[in-house]
């Protein structure tokens, strides 16, 4: 039991030590930033300690508070730095969407093309939303076809389109998230489920289609239903 407790700090101090070493790549300045953070934390309390006279109980709990402010400072940067790295590479966009809080549902990669341009689908209650990733003008044309099916599919329902980038009227992949989260709510958590059924029953009956390998030949018919 020991033995596999320890494993697991381990694992976990090395999880950390790489986690600094791929910030440290493009932010040089982490480790004083979080230090600093820590400090700054600890000092505010010791401060505060000395004037009301119990610098021993408020030291003990702006280390701790110093521990937690250090632990989100490095957090948000590395989360940036991992951003940063992943911007302009495919799939960057799905990576974020499929790291949101929950109450979204998120499909990648519903519209690809040959030429790596991709649309991705979430659904929550701000209603449909398609990310689109790739050169601009080749992406917006996929994302408008997307967009009249899912309205046609989802009728009703609020679809909100997005290109990735850091062109003007376009959102950087850092921000993606964020701008996601403060989009007005427009339906309940029962109609996000029912749009997100709705969604599923229809990949399900696209991906079972039967569909003939090769060219059609001349004359074929298509089979008819059952009879009724």
């Amino acid at each position: 039991m020991a033995s596999k407790e320890s494993s697991e700090k381990s694992g976990r101090l090395k999880q950390i030590r790489l986690a600094y070493k791929m910030t440290k790549k493009s932010d040089k300045w982490v480790g004083l930033v979080v230090v600093a953070w820590g400090l700054g934390v600890l000092g505010v309390f010791l401060a505060i300690g000395f004037l009301i006279d119990h610098p021993i109980i408020l030291g003990i709990i702006g280390f701790l508070f110093g521990l937690v402010a250090a632990a989100f400072v490095f957090g948000r940067r590395a989360e940036k730095a991992v951003l940063g790295d992943m911007a302009g590479q495919p799939g960057a966009a799905a990576a974020v969407l499929q790291s949101l809080r929950r109450g979204w549902v998120v499909t990648p990669a519903v519209a690809v093309t040959r030429n790596q341009d991709v649309v991705h689908r979430a659904v929550g209650q701000a209603g449909i939303v398609l990310v689109g990733e790739g050169q601009p003008s080749r992406v917006g044309n996929l994302l408008a076809a997307e967009k009249r099916k899912m309205s046609k599919i989802a009728e009703g329902v609020v679809v909100t389109d997005v290109i990735v980038g850091d062109g003007e009227g376009q959102v950087p992949l850092r921000k993606l998230q964020g701008h996601l989260v403060k989009l007005p709510r427009t339906m309940s958590k029962a109609q996000v489920a029912q749009v997100n059924d709705r969604l599923r029953a229809l990949g399900s009956l696209l991906d079972n289609m039967p569909v003939p390998k090769g060219p059609m030949p001349k004359n074929a018919r298509m089979p008819r239903g059952p009879r009724r």
